[in-house]
C-alpha cells in the first residue's frame, strides 16, 4: 500500500506530489496531461521571470520524478472507494491502495462526489485551509476547490498546504519543509 495518491498533474497535483515524495512518503501521481496550464504563459509567478505553461509542467514533472514519485503518465483514475481507513484508486490498468488521496482534478468533481465529499454552495468541494475535505484523509486542491479565481501560484500553494498537512499528520507534529544550501550539499 502506498502512502499518497495524487490525482491530477497540474500545478496543484504536481506540488502536492513533489512535497510528499521529497519527504519520503510513497507517492503515486496520476497525470492525464489535461491541465489548463499548458495554455498559460507565466509572467506573474514569483521567482520565475517568464515561462510557458508547457515548460512549467516539464520542470515540475522532472522535480517530482527526481524525488521518487511513481508518476503514471496517461493513466486515468476511473473510480475511488473509501473504506476501513484506506482508499482503493482504480484505473483501467490496476487498483492501487493508499492511505491518503489528493484530488487535483481541475473542474472535474466526480471523484470527490464518489467518495462522499461535501460541496460548498458554489459547487466546489468544501475544504479547510489545508485542503482537507469532509472525508478523512481526502484532500481537494486547485480548481476543484475554487470556483473561478484560480492561478498557478494559488494552485501550487494549495497542493503544498495539503502535502504539509499530510506530512504533519504522519509525523505527529507540525512539519516544515524548509531546505538550506548546507543541507543539500
Amino acid at each position: 500500500m502506498a502512502d499518497v495518491a495524487v490525482i491530477g498533474g497540474g500545478p496543484a497535483g504536481l506540488s502536492a506530489a513533489l512535497f510528499t515524495s521529497k519527504n519520503e512518503l510513497e507517492t503515486i501521481l496520476f497525470d492525464t496531461d489535461e491541465t489548463w496550464v499548458h495554455s498559460a504563459y507565466l509572467l506573474n509567478y514569483p521567482g520565475v521571470k517568464q515561462m510557458s505553461g508547457d515548460a512549467f509542467v516539464d520542470v515540475a514533472r522532472e522535480q517530482v520524478n527526481d524525488h521518487g514519485a511513481d508518476r503514471h503518465q496517461g493513466e486515468e483514475v476511473t473510480d475511488i472507494d473509501h473504506a476501513n481507513g484506506k482508499f482503493a484508486v482504480e484505473t483501467a490498468q490496476e487498483t492501487y491502495e493508499v492511505r491518503y488521496v489528493v484530488l487535483a482534478t481541475g473542474q472535474s468533481r466526480d471523484l470527490a462526489e464518489e467518495i462522499g465529499c461535501e460541496f460548498a454552495d458554489d459547487g466546489t468541494v468544501a475544504v479547510n485551509n489545508d485542503g482537507r475535505t469532509s472525508v478523512d484523509r481526502a484532500y481537494a486542491v486547485g480548481w476543484i476547490a475554487r470556483k473561478d479565481m484560480i492561478q498557478v501560484a494559488i494552485s501550487v500553494g494549495m497542493g503544498a498546504a495539503a502535502a504539509l498537512d499530510i506530512l504533519s499528520t504522519e509525523r505527529g507534529k507540525p512539519f516544515h519543509d524548509f531546505d538550506t544550501p548546507a543541507a543539500i550539499k
